[in-house]
This record gives structure tokens, C-alpha cells and sequence, in this order.
């Protein structure tokens, strides 16, 4: 089954105006498929995989030959395997900048790399790929996140049992995964984690201690959505910090682990600062916590983490394809009030979300209020996310909504529903 990808018709766009697009994230979200769907029913530029080691090598070797052998329009898939193309491909498109000549794919963020960041400024647009959303999978193209930031009322048609929602959870976002029966996905991810350390993290950077690696991601899977403390992370490990921080940026690097940083504005209040820390998917962050659906349903505290872990994703995954493109914090300040995720459009309106497993209890929206009564006019409205099944106000200017809401706020069909 191929699964229609909503970020397609950014992708259409860039390619009618920019000469490189570069599609990256996480290994296996099906960065390939997707451009390769973008020529459906057209001719397709010729595709290159650096997973070839022979075509690797031979552009390593001599990455200035090797770009100026490639025809008009190309796909070269992997491309963080060979960082010393892009250069090259700078002068190439400098004498040429016809828009879509290069697609790009990439496992890693190949502009944090060394020597690349500022190479294809000006010549590139970057969108990034995350595990399937729960609108993907559904075939429609969520506007959740557009939608809160005007004056449309939040509705709920269907809210699941916590049962179903939990099965959703832990089946996570990743195509090949998602296929599979719960007891066969833990082979998968096993997989999918040694691939990772073994072949991607070596060509990012020749490391010991490989093996320590896995054990962190574990660390952090069981930590989801707490704040980041290098120093503790470092103790429970029995490691340096300065490793920890190294394996980390590492982790970061492939897209497995999402930091969310900390919201400030200005207000010159006593808050923290400390960014969270939460994995890439939440079928990624169940098998490392050792947690099956049954299990997560039965703890009130492992299913609280899990489900904001979820709504983050969910979150990052529609605010790749929307218009208001807000950026995304947490906000918690030093006496303990904390709203779990801030998002602030361009012209700086807020709206606060908190994620809630059970039912809505005395001081749910506590957070939210304190926000609100920090940022004044700029608040545009909290909402309570949580496993009920009715929208309700519980506060000027916010209300609870049903988790389902998040996917069923929707702009219509998915944009691509062929198959590539």
C-alpha cells in the first residue's frame, strides 16, 4: 500500500521555482517514494542511489567530474553520504538555474554537516519527511494547525475508545511498520536500529562505542518529553557528558531525536530554559520502552507520556505542510506551571496546547492560564487535547477537544492520491 504524502504539493511548488529541493528525514519515511511519485505519469530524471557503494565511491573520488556528468534533472537519493557533492553542485546550478534540475534525498540534516550549511543558500529549499501522520494514513490533508490560529469552531465527529487510540499510538508513523501486526513490528524497529548504528552513524562520524548508542536512545525513549540534562543523562549512563552531547547531536542529526526548545518572549519572567527531549515516533518510542498497547493503556503515567509524545509529532508533521507555519516550544516557568506545547505564527498570536491521557481534571488548564494572563492580547486560544469525546470551554478562551480532532480538522483529500 502506498500512502498519499501531504507534503507533495510544497514539493510541485519548489520544483517549479528552485533549482535544488533537498527531502530529508528520518531512514525509512519514504523520502524515495516520494519523489519518485512527484513524475508519476511523466518522464522521470534518472535516479542515483548512494546506497550503491560503487556509484558512492566514484563520486567521492571526484565529486566535480561526477556532477558534471549528470544529466539535465537527477535523483540522488542518500545524499549525506557524500557531503563533498554539494559544492559542486553549487557551481553547476551558478552556470544553470533552471528550476528542478537537482532532488535531493537525505537520512541526515546534511546542512548541519561540516563545511555545508551555507554552500546552497539561495539555490535550495528544504522540506522535511516525517513518519506517516495520522491524516497520511487516513488519506486527507490535515489543517489542525491552521485552523486553531482563526476564529473556526473545533468540532469533534469521531472520538475513539482509549483502546483504539492507544493501537493507533503505538503503531507509530513509519510505512513499513504500520503493514505489520503488532508482534512482528518489534523485528522491524530491531532492524531499523542496527541499520541505523552501524551503517548511518558511521558515515556521519567515526565513533566508539557504538553499541552505547541504542542504550541512550532507550534512555531517552523512557524519558520522553522531560527536560534535557546532559549531566544526568551522562550519570544514569556512566558516561562523559561531553560523549553524551556528541551521541546526541548524533541522534538529532538522523532525526530520531526532537528537542523542543524552551518559549521566552521577551517577558522577562523567571522561566526555564531547558529544551525537551522526544523521539521521532511514537512505534519507535514503544518498542525501545519495551511497552505494547495493552500495557500503556493499563499505566496512567506511561500512557500520559506516550500521548504527548504522539500530539508533538502530529503537531510537527502538519505544521511541515502548513501556511501559518508556526514555530513550536514548550513553556514552563520556575514555580512549576507549564503548558506542554507553544506555537507562535509569524506575527506573533499564540495558541497553547496541553495533552491530557484521562479525564479532564481539577487544574487541566492551570498552564494555559498562566500563559494567558503572561502574553495578553498575543494569546489567541488554549486547548486541552484529550481522551474524551465532546469539545467543551472550561475557560475564557479555552477549551478541551478531543484528541481525534487533530486529524479530523481537515482541507480536503490528501493532494496526491495516485500511486507513484
Amino acid at each position: 500500500m502506498w500512502y498519499p504524502r501531504n507534503i507533495k504539493k510544497a514539493l510541485l511548488e519548489a520544483a517549479s521555482d528552485t533549482p535544488v529541493v533537498l527531502v530529508n528525514g528520518a531512514r525509512q519515511t519514504g523520502k524515495s517514494t516520494l519523489i519518485k511519485a512527484l513524475f508519476a505519469g511523466s518522464a522521470s530524471p534518472e535516479y542515483l542511489s548512494f546506497d550503491d557503494l560503487a556509484l558512492l565511491n566514484t563520486a567521492r573520488n571526484d565529486p566535480q567530474s561526477f556532477v558534471e556528468s549528470l544529466p539535465e534533472s537527477v535523483i540522488i537519493d542518500e545524499i549525506q553520504r557524500a557531503p563533498e557533492l554539494m559544492l559542486p553542485i553549487k557551481y553547476s546550478v551558478d552556470r544553470n538555474r533552471r528550476p528542478g534540475r537537482f532532488f535531493l534525498t537525505g537520512s541526515a540534516n546534511v546542512l548541519s554537516l561540516p563545511r555545508v550549511a551555507d554552500t546552497l543558500v539561495g539555490r535550495i529549499e528544504i522540506r522535511t519527511l516525517w513518519p506517516l501522520s495520522q491524516g497520511e494514513i487516513r488519506g486527507v490533508r490535515e489543517s489542525f494547525v491552521d485552523t486553531i490560529f482563526g476564529d473556526q469552531k473545533l468540532t469533534a465527529r469521531h472520538s475513539p475508545e482509549l483502546t483504539e487510540l492507544v493501537d493507533v499510538i503505538s503503531a507509530g508513523g513509519y510505512p513499513d511498520a504500520t503493514k505489520r501486526e503488532a508482534d512482528r513490528r518489534k523485528n522491524w524497529f530491531d532492524s531499523y536500529i542496527t541499520t541505523l548504528i552501524e551503517r548511518d552513524v558511521r558515515d556521519l562520524r567515526n565513533i566508539e562505542q557504538l553499541t552505547l548508542m541504542p542504550k541512550l536512545l532507550e534512555l531517552i525513549a523512557s524519558r520522553a518529553g522531560g527536560l534535557l540534562n546532559y549531566s544526568d543523562l551522562a550519570r544514569s549512563m556512566e558516561m562523559k557528558q561531553t560523549t553524551v552531547k556528541t551521541y546526541l547531536s548524533l541522534l538529532e542529526l538522523l532525526f530520531l531525536v526532537i528537542p523542543v526548545p524552551p518559549w521566552f518572549g521577551n517577558l522577562g519572567k523567571r522561566l526555564v530554559k531547558s529544551p525537551k527531549l522526544y523521539l521521532n515516533d511514537t512505534g519507535l518510542l514503544c518498542h525501545l520502552i519495551g511497552r505494547d498497547a495493552k500495557a500503556i493503556a493499563r499505566d496512567g503515567s506511561m500512557l500520559g507520556m506516550v500521548l504527548e509524545n504522539f500530539v508533538l509529532m502530529e503537531l510537527i508533521k502538519q505544521i511541515s505542510w502548513s501556511e501559518i507555519a508556526p514555530r513550536l516550544y514548550h513553556f514552563r516557568t520556575e514555580n512549576g506551571d507549564e503548558v506542554d506545547f507553544v506555537l507562535e505564527a509569524r506575527d506573533g498570536r499564540i495558541v497553547g496546547i496541553e495533552c491530557k491521557a484521562n479525564s479532564l481534571a481539577r487544574g487541566a488548564s492551570t498552564g494555559l492560564q498562566t500563559l494567558r494572563d503572561l502574553t495578553g492580547s498575543k494569546f489567541h486560544r488554549g486547548i486541552v487535547l484529550y481522551a474524551g469525546a465532546h469539545v467543551i470551554g472550561i475557560d475564557r478562551n479555552i477549551q478541551a477537544v478531543p484528541i481525534s480532532v487533530l486529524w479530523e480538522t481537515t482541507s480536503g483529500v490528501a493532494a496526491a492520491l495516485s500511486s507513484p
